[in-house]
């Protein structure tokens, strides 16, 4: 399984955020829309990646405040990413290697989308379930063998 595979299952919803938005706002979007990445965007190219692991990280920083902090300050510039073509155990590899959350797609400088940790789980089980079923169907329809002949 690929990436690609994620991702059509997934759908292209994709939140973005402007570098000089300020952090707070970008809080809130993730509050509103229940998700745990923004995508920072500058001229339609990647920027960099903002999740709550940074927004922990300026709180920490700077006593439980966001303050008037923007999102340029506070992405993660350089995230792990992968490409459409990369295979789904070298994702859960990387991600577990790197305690990545959330990985952008990139195709030749193109985002493609993010996936997180739980689209990945959500695809190795579903992947299971469905061997295990293909698997009971097989056993269960399991030609039986014909008893020996006798000697003539």
């Amino acid at each position: 399984m690929k990436v690609h595979d994620i991702l059509r299952v997934k759908g292209n919803t994709l939140y973005t955020a402007h570098p000089d938005e300020s952090l707070a706002g970008a809080v809130n979007m993730m509050a509103e829309k229940d998700i745990g990445s923004v995508v920072v965007m500058e001229h339609g190219a990647f920027l960099g990646l903002l999740s709550f692991r940074e927004v922990i990280r300026i709180l920490a920083k700077n006593g439980g405040a966001l303050g008037s902090v923007t999102l340029r300050t506070s992405l993660d510039a350089a995230p792990l990413t992968c490409s459409s073509e990369t295979d789904l155990d070298e994702v859960r590899r990387m991600m577990l290697e790197h305690h990545a959350r959330y990985m952008p797609v990139l195709d030749q400088g193109t985002l493609m989308g993010v996936i997180s940790f739980y689209d990945v789980a959500k695809a190795v089980v579903e992947s299971q379930n469905f061997e295990n079923k293909m698997l009971k169907a097989y056993i269960r329809d399991w030609p039986e063998e014909e008893a020996p002949k006798a000697a003539e």
